[in-house]
């Protein structure tokens, strides 16, 4: 089954954010107090616990939220699922991928750190189509594939 292993969320923009365990998806919003909330494609973004263990192995002493990702996922290969797929998280949450990783206009700490960064490549991002609450340990799941 794959999960949440960490809620995240920051008070600014270019910001690491923190995991908070919980949170409230808001539709047409993201994850409500999150400084990238709002009405826009990019409302919350997930990366794999794999990703970041790909910048572990590297020798990063990183983890989740150190590349400003909302949900930390594990079990579930993100980068693979089209845009349009729709996602179950939790209990009642459901969201919709409107992107596969972005492009970086500015190198972060990460990318100095490493000569890489796996948040462009294999970070994913969705707008809420239905909110509800989430925390760490819940269910995400494929719902539909476009």
């Amino acid at each position: 089954m794959a999960k949440i292993i960490a809620v995240c969320t920051s008070e600014k923009k270019g910001m690491r954010k923190k995991n908070v365990g919980e949170g409230v998806l808001k539709v047409n919003f993201g994850i409500e107090g999150d400084a990238h909330g709002g009405d826009w494609h990019r409302q919350v973004s997930l990366l794999a616990m794999e990703s970041i263990k790909k910048m572990q192995d590297m020798g990063l002493d990183v983890g989740p939220g150190d590349f400003a990702e909302n949900l930390t996922t594990e079990g579930i290969d993100l980068v693979s699922l089209p845009i349009g797929t729709k996602v179950k998280i939790g209990d009642t949450s459901v969201g919709e991928v409107t992107q596969i990783g972005k492009e970086c206009h500015t190198r972060c700490a990460i990318y100095y750190q490493a000569g890489d960064c796996v948040m462009p490549k294999e970070g994913i991002f969705i707008r809420v189509l239905e909110g509800g609450p989430i925390s760490v340990g819940d269910a995400i799941e494929v719902m539909e594939q476009c």
